[in-house]
């Protein structure tokens, strides 16, 4: 269903509202271009019918992938917020860590109590079993610094972290 108004003689506007299932669209453009554009929200509107129809049969099996998700994040959760004992380790190890969370631990660790280079981090990581590369280490290192936690010294290509507390002060 729809309606159409030419809102102005003079300069060929028109204003088409259309309505299509639960959609609702108004649109005002000129009356030359008008085919065009109802023809791009109709066929938006009924590809993301058919997105809609297709979600809604995979919706208890996207329920359960985020009911799992969900309690991957508490037990990564749980080992920041624990003493971080070998054991608890070894269970976080096997749900997966991303690259930010691991230099998390390490902060919480105060691993970064001393000046460290992007090697000896990445080195680090590699040694307690998870293969980041050393690009996607320095993009998180960099966040940790725009984030006020880390604090970067030295040259390009030569950086070292450091945690803020333990910056010397000259």
């Amino acid at each position: 269903m729809s309606d159409a108004v030419i809102t102005d003689s003079n300069s060929n506007e028109v204003k088409v509202r259309l309505r299509h299932k639960d959609w609702e669209v108004e649109i005002t453009c000129k009356e030359d271009k008008l085919r065009r554009i109802v023809e791009d929200v109709i066929s938006g509107l009924d590809s993301n019918s058919a997105e809609d129809s297709v979600s809604s049969k995979n919706s208890s099996e996207l329920t359960a992938q985020m009911e799992e998700l969900r309690s991957k994040f508490r037990s990564i959760e749980a080992l920041l917020g624990s003493s971080g004992t070998g054991v608890e380790r070894k269970s976080a190890q096997k749900i997966g860590m991303t690259c930010r969370t691991l230099l998390d631990l390490l902060l919480n660790e105060n691993y970064f109590n001393q000046e460290r280079q992007l090697g000896q981090i990445h080195e680090e990581i590699s040694r307690r079993g998870y293969n980041y590369d050393r690009t996607a280490v320095s993009h998180s290192l960099t966040d940790l610094v725009r984030e006020r936690m880390l604090v970067r010294v030295g040259t390009i290509r030569n950086y070292r972290y450091i945690q803020r507390e333990f910056v010397a002060t000259e």
